[in-house]
């Protein structure tokens, strides 16, 4: 008994490799965005601020203003520290 089997297309074996990768690469972008999304991952997927030092240098400044507004240093301390702060 004979059996009706069409031989497969050429481009079966072109399409189904690429659409694996296709959809691999789809499952590892959704994956790697849930980790993100909820705050797992590696530590070199966050930004650490501002890359240029500004950042650091502003919350610095920011602080000496609170303690300065608390009283918790005098005028002649604020301006030194704001001065080497400003370097």
């Amino acid at each position: 008994m004979a059996h009706n089997w069409w031989p497969m297309p050429w481009f079966g074996m072109v399409f189904g490799p690429i659409m694996m990768i296709v959809f691999l690469v789809i499952a590892v972008l959704i994956a790697v965005a849930l980790l993100r999304a909820f705050g797992m991952g590696p530590p070199w997927w966050y930004p650490r601020g501002d890359q240029s030092g500004q950042g650091s240098s502003r919350r610095a400044r920011e602080i000496l203003e609170e303690r300065f507004a608390k009283g918790e240093i005098d005028k002649d301390e604020f301006e030194e520290k704001k001065r080497l702060l400003s370097r």
